[in-house]
């Protein structure tokens, strides 16, 4: 009987969508989200807060579903999975250039974005890039 030896990158990409889901799930959960009844498809018009801190809308939780379910997806190959931790990251890191050059309150900022969700996608870029670089390297 052979055992899959599954790369450490594997794991690590399954890992981080599934704390995407859980966010994207969280977004729809009210308590979680405060000002739930605030709610909105998209844009700085969205005044639910993630936690009380994170600008969400409908949108973006079905962003954060589709990432989390993405993770899981390629998570089952070495090659993709560093692929979407490495690309995932960079994706991050333009939102947050992007959050960073868009006022709040700007009809730009579709996603909608703050200054916290600036910096935690800032920190998920950097640590998904770093992961997928590090990880796949492993078995």
């Amino acid at each position: 009987m052979t055992q899959e030896i599954r790369a450490t990158v594997q794991p690590v990409a399954a890992w981080v969508g599934g704390v995407f889901l859980a966010l994207g799930i969280l977004g729809f959960v009210p308590g979680a989200t405060t000002g739930y009844e605030r709610l909105r498809m998209a844009g700085q018009d969205s005044a639910a807060m993630l936690f009380g801190v994170f600008a969400v809308s409908l949108l973006l939780n079905v962003v954060h579903l589709a990432f989390g379910v993405g993770g899981l997806v390629f998570g089952k190959e070495p090659a993709s999975a560093r692929l979407y931790l490495i690309g995932g990251g960079a994706l991050c890191l333009g939102l947050w250039g992007y959050g960073l050059l868009t006022e709040d309150a700007s009809p730009a900022n579709a996603v909608p974005l703050n200054a916290a969700d600036d910096w935690l996608h800032f920190g998920l870029g950097v640590a998904m890039v770093l992961l997928g670089l590090v990880t796949a390297r492993s078995r």
